[in-house]
């Protein structure tokens, strides 16, 4: 038995050292990396001004693959996303190998808003005045799931603002991807109390003599949620007011839209405004936009000796109201009884210069060449189409002056304001004075027949230190051509020069007959 198991193990240890001897004859091998591996990938725009472009990457050739992105960690899949667009990434795929492969891959950019066009249309409810309760409602086109903003504020899914006062605003609308339209809109002022009538209706009793007991019940028609005052006291939901002496009173009532009515009440003797009813009548003058140049100038009916009184202030004997700006205002009328009436006015600005057509007329002096100074040119503006001008050139500052002096040749932006700030331009050119006639004469005279060497006349011809080619020239030297071909004077050299034979008498004339005219370049 125990022979056996030695031999079974001895066999096994046999076969043992055979197995090692295989496999140290035939070394196990890894597969090389031969090319085999590969990689491929597809990049998703990004949209414009976002980091949200992707890299979608597959790989072939071997198992286990695993990819990373501008030397990050590897991960087993090939997806990539959050990118910068316009920026280079280099993916890195490897196999379980060891085996590698590399794409350099640029994210591009997309607008999705190109060719798009977001149309916002706006309604609007104008505000009572001194109140917020405008509102704006906008609708839009061009595009799916829009949000809106009032005044650059934060985007909403309503489309609708209220809580507005008067004023300019601006609504964005933007899309589902982005694209954003703009409009404005102008919230006005709305009278809640035109053509509204309030009237006020009291009933007294009436006090005992040297005591304080007596009281006015006031209601009132012409609309809704009235509220009552006493001598311009704190206005009170009820119309009853007691403990009162014998005296005058006012009675104002003012319904829910701000809308106000007035009655005197005389408690303790005969009311004087029983039965009378004080009109006030006004004209006014808008202000200009921005200013308070507005007036208000009122009259009344109902009484005499009457004075008056803007928003519940002092009362004074004129009826003009000066230096006012966009608003509204309540005008009071009191007679010499104490009878009152009011009326509500509301000033809107106005733009002075929408009537004003200002129109230009320029009187120009060209400049005259060759004299001192250069710049010898001259515009005069003259302006019509309104009053209290001032003047400007090339946008600079407004002057008194309407005169510009000392100017070169060119052109120029000529202005004009008004007394209301108005304007208007209009572009001028000053031009050059043309050559007269004898001076032309003489250029033409020296050109040809002055062209000999050292004669003043082309490239190198200038041995006096000027060359007649330049037209001052000849201005400035009109003696010296004068003494050398004319007067012969002494010590002059005589010209023209040998080839050129000396001037005739008629070519003589014509530079005698010009130095006569005063040798100018407009002679």
């Amino acid at each position: 038995m125990k022979k056996r198991i030695s031999f079974k193990i001895a066999a096994l240890l046999a076969f043992a050292i055979v197995i090692l001897q295989f496999a140290c004859k035939h070394e196990i091998q890894v597969p090389e990396c031969d090319g085999s591996f590969s990689i491929t990938a597809i990049q998703t725009p990004a949209t414009l001004n976002q980091n949200n472009g992707t890299i979608s990457a597959t790989a072939s050739g071997g198992t286990g693959f695993s990819f990373s992105l501008n030397g990050g960690p590897f991960q087993d899949t090939g997806y990539f996303s959050g990118l910068e667009p316009f920026r280079t990434y280099n993916l890195v795929g490897k196999n379980s190998y060891g085996c590698t492969d590399t794409l350099v891959i640029q994210i591009d950019s997309y607008d999705p808003c190109q060719g798009i066009t977001i149309t916002v249309s706006l309604t609007k409810t104008d505000a009572s005045p001194g109140q917020s309760n405008g509102s704006i409602t906008a609708t839009a086109t061009g595009g799916t799931g829009f949000t809106f903003s009032l005044n650059n504020g934060p985007f909403q899914n309503t489309n609708t603002f209220s809580n507005l006062a008067a004023g300019s605003y601006v609504v964005a609308a933007k899309s589902l991807t982005g694209c954003i339209g703009l409009n404005q809109i102008t919230i006005g002022t709305n009278n809640p109390c035109a053509g509204i009538t309030v009237v006020v209706t009291t009933t007294v009793i009436q006090p005992t003599t040297g005591q304080t007991n007596g009281s006015i019940t006031a209601s009132a028609t012409g609309g809704s949620g009235f509220t009552y005052s006493i001598n311009n006291g704190a206005f009170q939901a009820s119309g009853v007011f007691n403990n009162l002496a014998a005296g005058n009173y006012t009675i104002t009532a003012k319904n829910s839209n701000g809308c106000t009515g007035i009655t005197t009440v005389a408690l303790g003797s005969a009311n004087p405004c029983a039965g009378v009813t004080v009109v006030v009548s006004t004209t006014q003058v808008d202000p200009t936009s921005g200013q308070s140049n507005g007036s208000i100038t009122a009259t009344a009916a109902g009484g005499t000796g009457f004075t008056y009184s803007l928003n519940s202030g002092i009362f004074q004997a004129s009826g003009t109201f000066s230096n006012l700006a966009a608003g509204t205002y309540t005008i009071t009328a009191k007679n010499s009884n104490g009878c009152l009436g009011s009326k509500q006015v509301i000033l809107t600005a106005t733009n002075p210069c929408n009537t004003v057509n200002i129109s230009i007329t320029a009187a120009v002096v060209k400049t005259t060449p060759c004299v001192t100074p250069a710049n010898n040119g001259s515009i005069t503006i003259t302006a019509t189409g309104s009053t209290g001008f001032t003047y400007n050139i090339n946008g600079g500052a407004y002057q008194t002056s309407n005169a510009f002096l000392n100017l070169n040749a060119g052109n120029y932006l000529m202005g004009v304001k008004d007394v209301n700030g108005c304007t208007k331009t209009q572009s001028v050119t000053v031009g050059v004075t043309p050559g007269g006639p004898l001076f032309l004469q003489v250029r033409n005279l020296v050109s040809s027949r002055c062209n000999g060497s050292s004669c003043h006349i082309g490239s190198g011809q200038n041995a006096a230190g000027y060359n007649f080619d330049s037209d001052c020239n000849i201005v400035s030297k009109w003696n010296q051509i004068n003494q050398t071909s004319v007067l012969y004077g002494n010590g002059w050299v005589r010209m023209p020069k040998n080839p050129q034979p000396l001037l005739t008498a008629a070519e003589k004339a014509i530079i005698t007959n010009w130095v006569n005219a005063g040798h100018k370049i407009t002679d």
